[in-house]
Parts: structure tokens; sequence; C-alpha cells
């Protein structure tokens, strides 16, 4: 889990720093930089991947050894911070600065990983990773001098805490690199190891329901795509668990009673699987329900995974939901995410989703906004804004951002 998270000079994220919880929801209008936000999260997984820094930016395509990354938006040429000038935005730096706190039931000690890189270079400029407070690897400072070096001078610390220097390559990070160097100790290698790991092991989910009503080209599905690929194929995984497909049915029946009865998986000429819903003995196929209620199923259906991710990154999660049920979806989240994995991030449009979070929740959902003369955004926790606890209090939340008093307070 991130329980701790700074960005600088990324995107419309020109300095932010925020504590994470096992769900964080994230209030916005359109183009207030959330997204950019969890574009900094996809950095962070391709980083966890071992990909290189001009990869994680501009993409990679398929090979025999692997799957295709996408780009981040806009690509290196746009990843540095943008100001706001004559109506135009213009890049202020090429540099973006990444530091996140992990925390796992496999480690000891919270793992502290930083890194510095020029994004159109292609390069790191600085790089760590501590283990509480001690040590594993640094670099030197970034000069002139050495950002033309095609290599960086890297500080590794043995379990003796004695230093040992090394050169290694700048065009990918140095985490992965330190896996191959001999002289790292075991412990430190699955230190290493579980800070890629908890690095790259998030799911992005953002389901289509043009995806949802189609066939699973994939017979077993471990865990679902980001636009609900191999949907129909994960949900008959669940519904072959006896106790699963009691949870998971619970939960669609309460968020869409009308629609929902028996959950069954049709099948093709080739056996590929179809979700769909039985009636009164009738088989409702995907291609005839709702976009909502495919949609909230496959979100569900998420949460049931065989293979579960540490973080799971929702877009727009109220899309398709009547606003009657959001209470149900919140109280989805909040009971799925109640053990700390998978950890949520979620972002939502809906003033309505304020109505059903508490007091505690306020430290974890965040209000974003975009500065219209700089282009800077702003990601604030609802707890540290001024007088809101002592409004919300008073009359529904939901109002607050209805009426736009937080824009103004900020």
């Amino acid at each position: 889990m991130i329980t701790h998270i700074e960005i600088s000079g990324f995107k419309s994220l020109e300095k932010m720093s925020l504590n994470l919880g096992a769900l964080n929801i994230f209030l916005a209008t359109n183009a207030s930089g959330k997204s950019n936000f969890f574009d900094a999260l996809r950095v962070l997984q391709g980083i966890g991947y071992g990909l290189t820094i001009g990869e994680i930016f501009d993409g990679k395509p398929k090979s025999a050894n692997s799957e295709v990354w996408d780009p981040i938006r806009g690509g290196s040429a746009n990843a540095g911070f943008l100001r706001w000038k004559s109506g135009e935005a213009k890049p202020v730096r090429d540099a973006v600065r990444l530091k996140v706190t992990l925390t796992s039931s496999e480690l000891d000690q919270p793992l502290t990983y930083a890194l510095w890189v020029a994004c159109r270079a292609g390069a790191v400029w600085s790089e760590s990773l501590h283990s509480g407070d001690t040590r594993i690897f640094d670099t030197g400072p970034s000069t002139a001098r050495s950002r033309k070096s095609p290599t960086i001078r890297v500080s590794y610390y043995d379990d003796r805490g004695r230093q040992l220097n090394e050169r290694f390559e700048k065009s990918r990070p140095v985490l992965h690199q330190l896996l191959k160097f001999q002289q790292a100790s075991e412990q430190h290698r699955g230190l290493i190891a579980a800070c890629s790991r908890l690095l790259s092991n998030a799911q992005f989910l953002n389901p289509a329901p043009a995806v949802l009503q189609d066939y699973s080209a994939a017979p077993v599905v471990r865990r679902v795509g980001e636009r609900g690929e191999g949907f129909a194929a994960l949900v008959e995984s669940i519904m072959s668990d006896r106790h699963t497909a009691a949870a998971y049915t619970s939960w669609l029946k309460q968020l869409t009673p009308a629609e929902v009865g028996e959950i069954v998986t049709l099948h093709g000429a080739l056996q590929e699987p179809l979700f769909a819903i039985k009636r009164r003995g009738q088989a409702f196929p995907a291609p005839v329900l709702s976009d909502g209620t495919l949609r909230f199923a496959a979100i569900t259906a998420a949460f049931f995974q065989p293979d579960m991710p540490d973080e799971l990154m929702l877009e727009e999660i109220e899309n398709g939901i009547h606003p009657t049920r959001l209470r149900l979806l919140i109280e989805l989240l909040k009971s799925r995410t109640a053990g700390g994995r998978p950890q949520v991030m979620a972002t939502t449009h809906s003033p309505l989703v304020l109505a059903w979070l508490s007091e505690e929740d306020y430290k974890t959902t965040f209000y974003c906004k975009k500065d219209e003369e700089t282009g800077a955004s702003t990601i604030t926790p609802l707890a540290d804004i001024p007088r809101f606890r002592e409004l919300a209090r008073k009359q529904p939340a939901a109002d607050l951002f209805a009426e736009g008093w937080l824009e103004t307070a900020l």
C-alpha cells in the first residue's frame, strides 16, 4: 500500500504531498488534475516493471518477452510541468520527482523510494531507497557534468553499513539493476524485489460497456483487463466457488435489484464465456443489459479476482449508478478495502458521493482544483480545507461541492 506520495514537476502537478489510506476518493470537475495523478501512478508502475525511462513515458511495443506498454498521455515531451503564460501552456522544466512510502504485511519497516528523472532525455538524475531509517542505496547529487554521462554513480550500503560505489545505466531506474548487483545482500535483494512488486502490482480499471458485452477471448482469467477484457471469464471463475458466488451475487442484487436474478455465463461455439443474468428462468445476455449494470458488475468482480492487485485505480465510479445506489457503492468500496488490500484510488464527479462519507473519510477524500492563471493543480484532503468539517456538520457536504463553496475555499 502507498501510504505517502510526493509528486513534483509532473504535468499540472507542480508540487504535491499526500497521505493516503485504504480508500482514497478524488473529487473534481473535468481537467482539474486527477487524471495526471493517475498518470503519475502509471509512471511508478512502469518503474516497478523495470522499463527504461523512455519506455515508461513513450511506450513499448509487444515483444517475445513482454507485453505492450502504452505511453503516458502526452509522452515524454509533455510530462514536465506546464505553466500557463499568455493563454498558452509552456514547459517550465523537464525534471520530474516522485517519492513514495510503501507498506506491506511482508515488510518489517516501510520502504521509501524516490526518483528524479529528465523525461525527454530519458535519464535518471537521482534515485534512492530506504527501509525505515536505513539506506539501501542512493545516488550522488545531479550536476550539469554528471547529466551528460550515460551512467550514474550509485552508493550501495551493505548489511554492515559499508558504502560500495558502482556505476549503473541511467536510461533505466537503478532499482531493477541492483537485483543483478552481485554484492547486494540477499536481504536487500528481497527488499528491492518487494519495492518493485508493490510499485508494479497496480490495476487501472475503467470498464467499457462495449467490451463487457462481448465474449471473453480467454477461458480462464485471473485479473480483468483495464477496459474489462476477460470480464465474463472472471465471473465464471467467481461463480465456481459458492462462497465468492454468494458474496458477488449479493452485492449485485443490492445495487441493481430490478435487473439481477441469478448470475450465469453463456458460451459460444468455442466455449468462450459471455456474462448473463437469469430472471424467472430466462437468460438475459450482456448485450441486452444496461450499461450501468454491466459496469458495476465488472467493478464488483474486480474485488473477487484470484490475482488481487495491491492498488486498484477506478475511474468515475458513479457512471451508470443511480444516485439512490451510491450509498451501496461506497459501502462496497469501504468493506472490500477494510483489510488494506487492495488499496483503492477512485475518481468521481458526483457531489452525492460526499453524502455517504464519515468525518474520518475526509482525511483521504481529496478535492482537485486547477489554477486557471498558472495551470497548476492542487489536491487537498477535505479535512485540511478551512471550516469544511464545521460547515459539513450543519449542511450536507454534497451541497458545499455543488454550490461551489469548495472551489472558493481554496
